[in-house]
């Protein structure tokens, strides 16, 4: 969730003055705005455009371009399910109707709560344990719906504290 802080200021502008003002450091910018708001926020895409005197449309096409880049805001909690070969043979597509069932949203949503986004990839890099899901920076593999059930009901019970 955002502070109350990130509500009133989300120009970015403490994570971009860490940067020299060279283009070159432009993805590095845009992904550390992203990791302090869980997406980047139109007043820090302006911000970033003056700052490197740049377009904003050039900055907008990086946004779009990268997947792991987003213009609306994140979830809590981001559900990432790989779809490689591996997983999908797995059942990945399984895991991801008990995603959808559990917390009503499909991939490249977002809960209205802010608390969980769901996306798919092509490779996770874990297919010796396929079906495999990650929340945040955890791994979770070998996934049943059952299993899914338990790990959302981890998430909901440390967002309700």
């Amino acid at each position: 969730m955002l502070t109350k802080q990130q509500n009133e200021d989300l120009s970015g502008q403490d994570v971009i003055e860490k940067y020299p003002k060279e283009q070159r450091f432009t993805l590095a910018i845009l992904q550390d705005i992203q990791r302090k708001y869980k997406y980047i926020p139109r007043e820090a895409l302006e911000n970033l455009a003056k700052y490197l005197d740049t377009p904003v449309s050039r900055l907008y096409g990086m946004a779009t371009f990268y997947k792991a880049l987003s213009l609306t805001p994140k979830g809590e909690n981001i559900i990432t399910v790989c779809d490689g070969t591996a997983c999908h043979v797995a059942g990945s597509m399984v895991v991801m109707d008990e995603l959808e069932k559990a917390i009503g949203i499909k991939p490249g949503e977002t809960t209205e709560d802010l608390k969980f986004s769901i996306n798919t990839v092509n490779c996770i890099g874990c297919c010796a344990i396929a079906p495999v899901m990650m929340i945040n920076d955890k791994y979770y593999g070998n996934l049943t719906p059952k299993l899914v059930e338990e790990i959302l009901s981890e998430y909901r019970s440390e967002s309700d504290e």
